[in-house]
């Protein structure tokens, strides 16, 4: 089983690096906001089973699943709007699921937050 603790404080430094992102509690343990929607949240895939679930741009969802079934799902409830899970059970590709996590934040946040990414802000 990959280290937990290791695995988090990846998934942190990745999703806290964006303008006003805040961790909390709530549907994912823990789930990162911007203004209070989520744009990631780390969940128990399976009996301990780490993943990450993030928006997805149309159609990626399915070209990702497609791809490597054993990397990407389609997590419950969220997966119909077309959101994907990421799972940490096979050695993750941190660069690609940190470009992910920042499309689902882009799709999350307002315009003036994503105007401070281009001008090099975090």
């Amino acid at each position: 089983m990959p280290d937990q603790d290791a695995l988090l404080k990846r998934l942190r430094g990745i999703c806290l690096a964006f303008p006003e992102a805040t961790e909390g509690g709530g549907v994912g343990n823990p789930s990162f906001r911007v203004r209070d929607k989520i744009f990631a949240m780390r969940h128990d895939r399976h009996a301990g089973r780490w993943s990450v679930w993030c928006k997805a741009p149309a159609g990626a969802q399915h070209a990702l699943v497609q791809s490597d079934a054993s990397r990407y799902f389609v997590p419950p409830y969220v997966g119909v709007h077309g959101w994907i899970g990421i799972s940490f059970e096979v050695d993750p590709d941190w660069d690609f699921t940190a470009d992910l996590i920042e499309q689902s934040y882009r799709m999350t946040a307002p315009r003036k937050l994503i105007a401070r990414m281009q001008n090099g802000e975090r």
